[in-house]
């Protein structure tokens, strides 16, 4: 099946917003006319990805396969170049990696900062709040939906699915609990769920969720309180610790500072004294 420009570019859109990771290879030069502008994908993961489309020879094919599948486990678009005795094809394949949400319930002074930090990481943020003259894009232009919403069922519109992360920073804890409930009873679960508060509060929470019968393991799935210990005060300051902690869960990594990490002084450059 030949896949055309217009159907490569809705299959991509379609994958990354299904949660699927998407590679498309084109064939943008080389001897082989007949290959030129030719295009073939991958929807999936690298063991489990589907083939779309074609590019006319199986030889060719295979190689393209190969190539987007190292892609997927290291996404890294560009021209490959594959060699036949006519010469070189290449190939330029990119990548769309599944559609990441950032939920921002509660449309405070926090929330700003977070909501522009959010979509600079690449997250599609949508804000909540149940106060109509708090939630406008006016107060939110670099978020993609800012809805009004009843803190009793805040996500009856905005569906949550696996690549969803919410952060519970309303105005009150009655209105961070309820939220938080729904968030924990979500299926499929959430991938991050972080509440604001102080650790009193948070302890509070803890128990509150026990007595209304939500098991013990369900509290290891929440980040709160929320961030990384950087000492913030802030609201611009509080959102990049809580920026940090998104990138953490995502990317993976210590928290610790790179300077004590690496100890390139320490290491390289001794002092006087300890040579």
């Amino acid at each position: 099946m030949r896949l055309h420009a217009a159907d490569a570019a809705e299959l991509v859109v379609e994958a990354a917003e299904s949660g699927n990771t998407a590679v498309v290879g084109t064939v943008v030069g080389g001897p082989l006319a007949a290959v030129i502008g030719r295009r073939i994908a991958l929807i999936g993961e690298e063991g489990d990805a589907a083939t779309m489309g074609s590019l006319g020879d199986g030889a060719l094919d295979d190689w393209a396969r190969e190539v987007m599948r190292g892609m997927i486990a290291d996404p890294r678009a560009g021209l490959r170049v594959y060699e036949t005795p006519e010469g070189g094809v290449e190939l330029y394949a990119e990548i769309r990696r599944p559609v990441l949400e950032l939920v921002v319930v509660g449309a405070g002074h926090v929330a700003q900062p977070l909501a522009h930090i959010g979509s600079l990481l690449g997250f599609r943020v949508t804000v909540l709040d149940d106060r109509p003259g708090f939630a406008t894009m006016e107060r939110f232009p670099d978020a993609d939906r800012v809805v009004s919403v009843d803190f009793e069922d805040p996500f009856v519109d905005v569906p949550l699915h696996a690549r969803s992360h919410i952060l519970l920073v309303t105005r009150g804890h009655k209105y961070d609990y309820a939220c938080l409930v729904r968030a924990l009873r979500a299926d499929p679960a959430p991938a991050y769920i972080g509440m604001i508060g102080s650790r009193r509060r948070v302890r509070a929470t803890y128990v509150q969720l026990l007595e209304d019968g939500i098991e013990r393991a369900q509290l290891d799935r929440i980040y709160a309180p929320v961030g990384l210990d950087v000492g913030a005060e802030t609201p611009e300051e509080i959102a990049v610790a809580v920026a940090a902690e998104l990138v953490l869960v995502r990317r993976g990594g210590t928290g610790a500072s790179l300077k004590g990490l690496e100890r390139v002084a320490e290491r390289f450059f001794p002092n006087e004294d300890e040579v």
